[in-house]
């Protein structure tokens, strides 16, 4: 599975020969290094792992900066795509270009946090009525049972904080591959906050 670390940059609109306007989300790629692989002998599954953005020297310890040794500077991304189609090797720089050929991305990023919720707002509950004197407008209802064990489960559906979630959007149609600014325009929106740090896979359903 092709893949790699960018960044969201924001949204835009762009149009195409019939003048016919596309909103876009626009992701830039900042220097995707190969700084590992695993192999089905010593690891037991192939993937490839990938480094983007230089992390601060201030804050590297010896741990963290020794998968990185003989290969690159530190990053601050790091992340594991498993089955990668394309054949690499540790030092590997890669970049926009390897979604060139591709129609659909899907696009893992975290959500914005939209802080403390009540039910309604965060799971869509519908409510009471809203006539006056019904004493039920926007309660949650019950949560829990009379009988033994009276207790809530875990999961229940409640009020508490809303997003900040890690999310995808799956087959998001590439409009256009920029190779000199390294910049991938995908149609639609994607998950995160701008200058957030998103995955950017070839489309596993297309």
């Amino acid at each position: 599975m092709l893949g790699l670390i960018g960044k969201k940059v924001g949204m835009t609109q762009v149009f195409d020969a019939d003048g016919r306007l596309t909103p876009v989300t626009v992701i830039k790629f900042e220097g995707n290094v190969v700084i590992g692989q695993r192999t089905k002998e010593k690891n037991g599954y192939e993937a490839a792992v990938l480094g983007s953005v230089d992390k601060k020297k201030s804050t590297i310890t010896k741990p963290y900066a020794g998968q990185f040794k003989d290969t690159c500077a530190p990053k601050q991304n790091v992340e594991e795509f498993r089955g990668y189609e394309k054949e690499v090797k540790v030092g590997d720089e890669l970049g926009v270009d390897i979604f060139k050929d591709a129609t659909f991305v899907d696009v893992t990023g975290t959500s914005k946090g939209k802080g403390f919720a009540g039910g309604m707002k965060r799971h869509g509950f519908s409510g009471g009525r809203a006539t006056h004197g019904s004493k039920f407008h926007r309660d949650i209802g019950g949560t829990a049972m009379s009988a033994t064990p009276s207790r809530t489960f875990k999961g229940r559906n409640m009020a508490g904080r809303m997003g900040g979630d890690k999310t995808t959007v799956q087959n998001l149609k590439v409009i256009r591959v920029d190779e000199n600014m390294q910049v991938l325009m995908v149609k639609g929106a994607i998950p995160g906050p701008a200058q957030s740090v998103v995955i950017v896979k070839k489309a596993i359903k297309k």
